[in-house]
């Protein structure tokens, strides 16, 4: 496997095992835990095999208790932690890697100054199910993944994510966030991979996202059209999913989506009556659930010939207003490689 190859990987696979959020290491069960090294919270685990990290998950806290030197690796998930105390993180301002707060009911006003706005090495925050109306994002240059899912952000102001560089990962689904909200918020992201603003408000696919992504979600928002010339500013996209919007043919643009990049489009549950223009080098198309009557070969194929055919893999139709029988006789020649073509 190329070496580059490997972060959009390690991303699909992340994605498909959980829907909106995972840890990449996964703690122990408690019985394997062991006991704790010396360093460490009384109001938590940290086992002697894996001293740098604290497990504080699954505990009923209140709040977020003080980090001993040494610890990088924080978890804190699943508790009824509601303030960010000032002063917790202050053993750990340049150490701390990755801060999980998940499942908590943390709100803006109670994450105190000199938290995690101290934190100048952290590489992953998970800030997902609690309380937030707009990001908390920490100094570090070094972060890599931004999960703050499930939350009542309503703004993302624009020039948060300048200087994160590093920043491949960044999950804002389940949130209130309209494109205004959003405007300038992906900035200087020059390594961004994945963005999913799946279960927001947008009307549109959001503007200033960087050339490097390769994963756009935009499913469940209140999207009616995709700009001309949109997605030839995204040359590495190679997954868009914009299923569950408001998408009509109007809507679409010549061309629009005819992109060679792409390798997976999702626009089902939409209003299309008709089927888009496509790339021959397209794999995966989903477009169940729309009102499409009629199918057009030259969606998918300008020519036809020995080297002039769809690379299209799988095709829903399904819950539209077409059968098999509405495909055309030259279909088999330009879909020659579609080994499942589902109607019903």
């Amino acid at each position: 496997m190329p070496l580059l190859r490997a972060p959009l990987l390690a991303i699909l696979v992340s994605m498909a095992l959980c829907q909106y959020y995972d840890y990449d290491y996964q703690p122990p069960p408690m019985i394997g835990l062991g006991p704790s090294g010396p360093n460490c919270n009384q109001e938590c685990d940290c086992p002697i095999n894996f001293p740098t990290a604290m497990y504080c998950d699954d505990r009923n806290l209140k709040f977020v208790p003080v980090v001993p030197t040494g610890i990088k690796y924080l978890y804190l998930q699943n508790n009824q932690i509601e303030e960010i105390k000032a002063g917790v993180f202050d053993n750990v301002t340049a150490d701390l890697r990755w801060l999980i707060l998940d499942h908590n009911q943390i709100t803006n006003a109670k994450v105190a100054k000199g938290t995690i706005d101290k934190l100048t090495g952290l590489e992953k925050l998970f800030f997902s199910f609690n309380n937030l109306t707009e990001p908390v994002i920490p100094p570090s240059k070094t972060l890599e993944e931004l999960k703050m899912t499930n939350n009542k952000m309503t703004k993302f102001p624009s020039g948060l994510l300048n200087d994160k560089e590093n920043l491949t990962s960044v999950n804002l689904q389940f949130n209130q966030l309209s494109n205004e909200a959003i405007t300038g918020a992906f900035k200087g992201l020059k390594k961004l991979l994945s963005l999913d603003v799946s279960h927001n408000k947008l009307k549109k696919l959001p503007a200033g996202v960087p050339s490097s992504v390769e994963i756009l979600y935009a499913d469940y928002n209140d999207i009616d059209s995709i700009g001309a010339g949109y997605l030839n500013k995204l040359p590495s996209l190679q997954y868009l999913r914009m299923s569950h919007n408001k998408l009509v043919d109007s809507g679409i643009p010549g061309g629009a989506l005819n992109v060679s990049s792409l390798v997976e489009l999702d626009l089902s549950f939409n209003k299309l009556k008709s089927i888009p223009e496509i790339n021959e080098h397209l794999e995966q198309l989903y477009l169940q659930a729309n009102e499409i009557n009629k199918i057009d070969i030259a969606s998918f194929c300008k020519t036809t010939g020995p080297l002039n055919y769809s690379r299209l893999k799988h095709l829903r139709l399904d819950a539209n207003n077409v059968t098999h029988l509405n495909l055309p006789l030259d279909a088999g020649n330009c879909l020659r490689q579609a080994s499942d073509i589902m109607f019903e």
